[in-house]
């Protein structure tokens, strides 16, 4: 593999909807280039990045995948996205490292919920980008549809560069404004090949129109081409191709490009426009002045060979088999068999310089994140900015003593996948995870099963109910017993009563005259914290409650820690059911986002989730919902939202506090509890 310096490689993210042909476009220019052997398909699991069992069987992407195309002396690197929002982490992973980014749009469906999230991504970044409208070849393709579907959805500011000729079926060739020509391609072609032919006479109105505003929009952003415009003169291409990248750069501009991944059409033009409207890495600024810095973006577990990380170098460069410091935990790794990635397939090269994207395996103390540099220049990047995880649940597996596998299988996912995580808690005594979906999670224990051999299955999340009291309530714990030898003796009289929400437990001793010892009384204390961790309702741990210890008596001999510890159980076992216990439950704060028109649907779906709605405002093109709901009808919200606004909405929530389940809830909740640690209906 041939060494590239920063001033000619360019990092290119392909993001757009799921399906709307991003991996086959970027197959495409893998081969066209000439850097790929072989033209994959989706059909046949053959792409140069998607490559994994999972994407061949689900014909998706579901992972970043990474492959080069090398045209006009200038190395391309190709960060395919998945389109499917429960993997959008892996968009983040390559948007991370990119330059730029070709927003892929589908002929047929034009902008979708995918895209405009992709959009927002690239928006936060500031990267520039161009769109490109693919599978033109297919029933029902329509440019100006899409055209119009861009300019109302996404950007004003989008540019028709080229425009096809015929659509759907009649698909044939592309009119490029740049140059003026037309490329009608040639039936059968193996790699796009095109004859050029003038603008035919029935295209000549679209073209002159397409082309004035082409010329106009590029000559307003540069002030010489404005005086040529003005005046009437023409602006020849070697003008016009600078002014545009300046003007992408600045965001003034949005090409729009067109074409067909599967047949190839319109992929030696894209190649052309990435080298020559794209930045390479040398006309930006890096994010460090390091001597030399660099960061995995993404982790991936191979069979036979374990961990191999990817990663870009932003400044500086390495050699094969040097060593680096992980500033993240302050050890040396050695960078064996330095490589680059093409899909599945590693090349090994012999040095990377800044702005590269590489690959090595075996790191033994480096993840998705962390940044490597010179030992005597430590720096941190910034972390990459994951999305917050969207649904819970838990899991089990379904055959025992595959426990300990599963804790390391689910640890290996996260190193993959750093928007998935996985908690052990003890007190619901259930593994949980967190992550974007439940086809994420699906996916996931497909691998856990594949690559682990831990055969796991998603169970309902328990809920941390809590118990308190709302009256007040006093009597006797006496704990008395005598076989033989020395006996057991503890008696208190204690009071409970109802704390403000949230104030946790108190404890107060009003003991007078001696009647129990001082030495006792943190054992009553004990023993009523013990036995509050099963409260009367359902079973569930009592927060919120004040203990007061107000009377008692004790036997010289047969009295000990011991038994005044009992004598507070049996107090609060007696006491508690008369002091008008209740349920409580964590209601969480709830912010979903739905587009306008699905508003009514979305707070419909809410109310019989028992939601208390506090306001809806507009945000953007979105309304947003504001809202208190119990943690117990959130389970699989994200896929229910998901239906309900064709993947146009979304949520985030976080705790809030917990409040009382109402007495019909709490009923179904006990009967639940009861069955499930005793076996026994209610």
């Amino acid at each position: 593999m041939k060494i590239y310096g920063p001033d000619v490689i360019r990092n290119v993210a392909f993001v757009g909807h799921g399906a709307s042909g991003k991996t086959t476009l970027v197959d495409a220019l893998g081969f066209v280039s000439g850097s790929s052997r072989r033209h994959g398909s989706i059909k046949d699991g053959s792409t140069l990045t998607d490559t994994s069992p999972d994407e061949i069987e689900r014909k998706h992407s579901i992972a970043l995948g990474v492959g080069i195309a090398e045209w006009m002396n200038v190395k391309i690197n190709l960060l395919d996205t998945p389109g499917y929002l429960d993997f959008f982490g892996e968009v983040t992973c390559g948007l991370s490292v990119a330059d730029a980014a070709v927003v892929v749009l589908s002929g047929v469906g034009g902008v979708e919920v995918g895209t405009e999230k992709c959009w927002a991504a690239c928006d936060r970044r500031h990267l520039p980008r161009i769109l490109f409208v693919t599978a033109m070849d297919k029933e029902h393709a329509n440019f100006e549809r899409v055209f119009e579907d861009v300019k109302e959805h996404l950007s004003p500011k989008v540019l028709p560069v080229e425009i096809p000729v015929g659509d759907g079926l009649q698909f044939r060739g592309i009119i490029n404004l740049f140059t003026q020509t037309c490329q009608l391609f040639k039936p059968g072609s193996k790699a796009g090949e095109y004859e050029e032919v003038p603008v035919p006479p029935e295209y000549q109105d679209a073209f002159a129109r397409y082309a004035e505003q082409m010329t106009e929009a590029v000559a307003a952003t540069d002030d010489a081409l404005l005086e040529k415009y003005l005046a009437g003169e023409s602006i020849p291409r070697t003008e016009v191709v600078p002014a545009m990248k300046k003007a992408i750069l600045a965001g003034e501009i949005v090409p729009l490009f067109c074409g067909s991944g599967e047949l190839q059409h319109g992929v030696r033009a894209l190649l052309t426009e990435i080298v020559e409207l794209f930045p390479g890495p040398a006309e930006l600024k890096p994010p460090t002045e390091a001597p030399m810095a660099g960061r995995v973006f993404k982790t991936v577990s191979e069979p036979h060979v374990g961990d191999v990380s990817l990663f870009r170098i932003f400044t500086g460069s390495i050699r094969n088999g040097e060593e680096v410091w992980n500033a993240e935990h302050n050890v040396i790794e050695k960078l064996n068999h330095l490589s680059v990635q093409q899909g599945k397939e590693r090349q090994e090269v012999a040095e990377l310089h800044a702005g590269d994207i590489g690959s090595v395996a075996k790191l033994k103390d480096t993840h998705t994140g962390d940044t490597f540099c010179r030992k005597g220049s430590p720096i941190r990047l910034p972390p990459i900015e994951f999305p917050e995880v969207e649904a819970t649940s838990a899991v089990m597996v379904k055959q025992r003593g595959e426990e300990d596998k599963l804790a390391a299988g689910l640890h290996k996912l996260h190193e993959e996948d750093p928007t998935f995580h996985f908690e052990y808690n003890s007190e619901l005594g259930q593994t949980l995870i967190h992550g974007m979906g439940e086809r994420h999670f699906e996916i996931l224990l497909g691998r856990l099963q594949r690559k682990y051999g831990v055969h796991a299955e998603l169970v309902r999340p328990k809920v941390a109910y809590r118990e308190t009291f709302k009256g007040l309530a006093e009597g006797q714990g006496k704990h008395k017993k005598q076989s033989g030898g020395r006996g057991q003796y503890g008696d208190c009289w204690i009071r409970i009563s109802p704390l403000a929400r949230g104030a946790g437990y108190e404890f107060v001793d009003s003991i007078v005259g001696g009647v129990i010892p001082n030495k006792f009384i943190p054992a009553v204390d004990k023993g009523v914290q013990e036995a509050a961790q099963k409260g009367p309702v359902a079973g569930f741990p009592c927060v919120d409650f004040r203990c007061e210890c107000y009377f008692g008596s004790y036997h010289d001999v047969d009295s000990s820690e011991q038994a005044f510890k009992m004598a507070g159980i049996l107090g609060f076992r007696n006491v508690t059911p008369k002091a008008r216990p209740v349920l409580l439950e964590p209601i969480m704060s709830l912010s979903v986002w739905t587009p306008s028109d699905r508003l009514g649907d979305v707070l419909a779906d809410l109310s019989p989730r028992r939601a208390h709605i506090l306001a809806t405002e507009s945000d953007g093109r979105l309304t947003r919902i504001n809202a208190f709901v119990p943690q117990a009808e959130l389970y699989r919200y994200s896929a229910a939202l998901h239906s309900i606004t064709h993947g146009r909405g979304t949520h985030k929530a976080g705790f809030h506090a917990y409040a009382e389940v109402p007495g019909d809830v709490a009923a179904k909740v006990a009967a639940e509890r009861k069955k499930e640690t005793t076996g026994e209906e209610e």
